[in-house]
Parts: structure tokens; C-alpha cells; sequence
């Protein structure tokens, strides 16, 4: 823990970071270099100097550029990556199954081709099924709850479609879903089963035919149980034990086991997600899913131990995640910081949530709570959360973010497995024009017009003017053609 003398001194921030130590030299350079483990909070004009543990601290009223430190910046080194998945696509459509194999063999440790002889890639159903027996009771009955609640949900998500009728044209909306929807689930740093749920779920709400699952084996060469589990609950159709980059390029193309889908969703690392970039068009994708991200905007009262409690909880999904508190009150800020540090030092996975927070991790102070939501709509976070007295006010100035949770006990943590929406949201700023998986993923609306003859002999003349004048002369004909045999008749 950093000691007393640990503080900030007036614009000056302490620099690096080492463990839950401070660097505190006091020289001009580091008074001025960018903050990662003390800082000072404002007052109204009076300035106070606080302990700090983990947070950045960003104080907007003295300082209204910082803004920019809270928006995503791409990484630099992304043309490796770039160029080490179009190599890992170009083998999976050349190869097929073999590329898979030694794919999973480099990159994960694990070489599939000596789990069985019959089928080395595909998780047979039956060993999903035995999955399901094997789990606790409590997790059983945790996901069977949470399916149903996503399911309901969902179901409340499809659209009565329809009918359009002016000047005679009739049009008619009807929805298709797609054939086949390729999911995504992440493995690595923890397993999910409840991103199992949230993306089948809906691709069958929708009505697709087949959900076709890809997730990485562990070091023993298995799925984890707790993911087979939930793809018996959810009713996945097929799963497979591939991960990475070549689990995209094969859902994209397919392979001799694993067909070509319609779709591709889930959120992964960025491979992942440059695969999928790489591969849309040849498939739809749901969105570009990237870190996770959470914004909290708690006023004076908001409970202070909550609001650490969630950041903390953001910050455990791993590297380069953004967990960010924005306040009118430097008390609060000071507040969340001290439980950050208690709550921090009995955390199962500390490490990890030290090194996202000492990166991605903000206390933020500005004047009052409007400026707080014209941050938070140019962040356009994946989670906010307003942990403020009268949340519905403040909900009326959201326009850029994935997903809201009013109130000091709607966390993101709730949404993040049984309220009913789905988990997976936009990151990356796409908030500003995404949505979160739903079920018009999965979907596709088809227009049907239909114009009886004196409906085309009336309005159809318009169409050809308009196509003479684009210089489309065979246009304006295909109207003009049925005009003339209609008024021979």
C-alpha cells in the first residue's frame, strides 16, 4: 500500500506503477507525467490532496482536455496481428480440418487429433449431455434460470410486422432468419457459460435451423464442462473444440466438419475480432467486440463500496479494459479509491484487476452531473451505470451507450448473466451506432410490394421520368412497356 506521503501536489501526478507502489520523485518530470497511482482531488475552489490506489484521476474542472484520455485509441501494433490472421484465414479455406488441427496444436497446446478417432474436432452430444449431470446443482439451476430470463426476454424482442398501403402500392414486411448462425464463445482467462446463453438464445428466438458453437479447448484438449453444460441448456446444435482466428475462417467457409454459417457473433481477443472484420461480407457479424468497458456516474450519495465493487468487477475481464467513475464530488472519488484498495486485496484474480485498472482505470471529477453525461455520451461506453438519486433524470440525456443500469442495485453485473438482455454489447466507442445482440441479428426484413394495372398506369409515369433522367432508358421502358399492352387490352 503507498504510505502517507504518498500524495499528489497540486497539478503534479505520481508516476509508474509497481505493484500497489508509487514512484514518488518529486522532480518537474514526473509532477507532469500522466498519473498511475496518486492524485489530487477539487473541492469548489478548495484543493485537497488524497490517497489514491489504482485510479488515474482526471479532474475536468481544472483541466477539461484530459477529456481526451478517456477515449479509445486503437492499438499500434494491430498490423502484426492483422497480418498474422489473414495467414490463419488463408490456411483454414485452403487446408480445411488439417489447418485446424495444427492450428489448435500451435496456438493452444493441445493436439486434437488424439482426443478420438471417429470425430477429433466436433464435441459429440453426448458428452454435453454428461457435461450437464456432472455440475453442481447450484450452477445448474443458476443457468436454467438465467436461460429462461434471456429467453423471455428475447422472445419480447420479435416485431409484428406490418402492411404499408398508399396510392394503391401495397407493401408488406416479412422477416426470414438466417439458415445457420455461427457462435463465438471466448475461453482463456475464465470460462463462459453465460455468453453460451446469450448468443444461442436469441439466434433461436429468431428461428435459425442451426446454432453451430466454436470454442477454444483447454490444455487437456476439452471444452470445459461448465460451457457444455450451458450448450445443453440453451440447445446448441453442434459444438466444436476450436478456438482463435481459425475458428472464425472456418464458421466463414467451412470445413470438412464444420459447415459455413450466415452469421458469425460473440465477442473475442483481437484476433478474434480481426477476423471477423476480415470475414465480413462473406458472413454477417454482429459488431467488433472489443475490451469491456463500464462508466459509473454516482453522485455524493451513491455508495461508495458499490460503485468499487463494479469497477473491480470490470476490470476482471482482463487487459485493456476501461473501468471509469465519473462524480461531482471529490469526497465520493476519494471514497471509491479506498475500497477500490480494501476489496482489491482479498480479490481471487488481483493481479489481473491491478494491471487493467493501473491502465484503463478513472476517477473522474467535473462541476455537476450534466457534464458528467456529455462525457459519458463521447466515451459512448458498453455498460453505464447511474448511481445517482434520480437516475430516470439523467436517462433522458443518454444517447451513446450499449447498455443502462439505473440505481445502486442494477449493477452491469446483472445484466451480465440473468436480467434478460443481452451481454453482448458494443465497445470501442461503436455505441455511438451499434446496438447489443439481439434477435434481429439473426434476422433479415424482406419488402413485398405488390400494384395492380391502374395503379402502375397512374403513379408509373413518375418512375419513368425519374429513370430517363438517371439515363436508365431500359427502366423507364419495363414500365412503359406494361402500360402500353394495358391500354391496348
Amino acid at each position: 500500500m503507498p504510505d502517507a506521503n504518498m500524495v499528489a501536489r497540486s497539478r503534479g501526478f505520481g508516476r509508474g506503477m509497481s505493484g500497489m507502489g508509487c514512484d514518488t520523485s518529486s522532480t518537474a518530470a514526473n509532477l507532469e507525467a500522466p498519473h498511475r497511482g496518486v492524485a489530487y482531488a477539487v473541492d469548489g475552489s478548495q484543493r485537497t490532496s488524497v490517497q489514491v490506489t489504482m485510479l488515474q484521476y482526471l479532474d475536468l474542472i481544472a483541466e477539461p482536455q484530459k477529456r481526451s484520455e478517456l477515449f479509445v485509441h486503437e492499438p499500434a501494433a494491430d498490423a502484426d496481428a492483422l497480418a498474422t490472421v489473414r495467414t490463419i484465414i488463408g490456411r483454414v479455406k485452403s487446408e480445411g480440418d488439417r489447418a485446424l488441427k495444427l492450428l489448435t496444436k500451435q496456438f493452444d497446446a493441445v493436439d486434437v487429433s488424439s482426443l478420438t478417432e471417429l470425430d477429433p474436432i466436433e464435441v459429440p452430444r453426448a458428452e454435453r449431455e454428461d457435461a450437464l449431470l456432472s455440475i453442481g446443482s447450484d450452477l445448474r439451476e443458476a443457468l436454467e434460470f438465467s436461460e429462461a430470463q434471456i429467453r423471455e426476454y428475447h422472445r419480447s424482442q420479435l416485431i409484428e410486422v406490418g402492411v404499408f398501403e398508399r396510392e394503391g402500392v401495397v407493401v408488406q414486411e416479412i422477416v426470414r432468419a438466417v439458415e445457420r448462425a455461427g457462435i463465438y464463445v471466448p475461453g482463456g482467462r475464465a470460462v463462459y457459460p453465460s455468453t453460451v446463453l446469450m448468443t444461442t438464445i436469441p439466434a433461436q428466438v429468431a428461428g435459425v435451423e442451426e446454432t453451430v458453437l466454436c470454442v477454444p479447448p483447454g490444455r487437456d484438449g476439452k471444452v470445459p464442462v461448465q460451457t457444455l453444460a450451458a450448450a445443453a441448456i440453451a440447445g446448441v446444435d453442434r459444438v466444436f473444440r476450436v478456438g482463435g482466428a481459425q475458428a472464425i475462417a472456418a464458421m466463414a467457409y467451412g470445413t470438412e466438419s464444420i459447415p459455413a454459417v450466415d452469421v458469425i457473433v460473440g465477442p473475442g481477443n483481437r484476433y478474434v475480432a480481426l477476423a471477423k472484420r476480415e470475414v465480413n461480407g462473406v458472413v454477417g457479424i454482429d459488431s467488433m467486440a472489443g475490451p469491456s468497458e463500464l462508466v459509473v456516474v454516482a453522485d455524493k450519495d451513491a455508495p461508495p463500496a458499490f460503485v468499487a465493487a463494479d469497477l473491480l468487477a470490470q476490470a476482471e475481464h482482463g487487459p485493456d479494459g476501461k473501468a471509469v467513475v465519473i462524480s461531482d464530488s471529490a469526497d465520493l472519488l476519494a471514497q471509491v479509491q479506498k475500497h477500490i484498495a480494501g476489496q482489491l486485496a482479498t480479490a481471487e484474480r488481483s493481479a489481473d484487476i491491478a494491471e487493467t485498472l493501473s491502465k484503463g482505470g478513472f476517477a473522474v471529477l467535473v462541476g455537476d452531473l450534466f457534464t458528467a453525461m456529455d462525457v459519458v455520451n463521447d466515451v459512448a461506453p458498453e455498460h453505464l451505470e447511474l448511481v445517482v438519486e434520480e437516475p430516470g433524470d439523467l436517462l433522458a440525456d443518454v444517447r451513446n451507450a450499449g447498455a443502462v443500469f439505473l440505481g445502486p442495485y442494477a449493477p452491469a453485473a446483472l445484466g451480465d448473466y440473468c436480467a434478460g438482455p443481452n451481454h453482448v454489447l458494443p465497445t470501442g466507442m461503436a455505441a455511438r451506432y451499434a446496438s447489443a445482440l439481439q434477435v434481429s441479428t439473426f434476422q433479415k426484413q424482406i419488402h413485398v410490394v405488390s400494384a395492380p394495372a391502374d395503379t402502375l398506369r397512374r403513379i408509373g409515369p413518375y418512375a419513368q421520368v425519374i429513370a430517363n433522367e438517371e439515363g436508365l432508358a431500359a427502366h423507364a421502358n419495363s414500365i412503359r412497356i406494361r402500360n402500353v399492352a394495358e391500354a391496348s387490352i
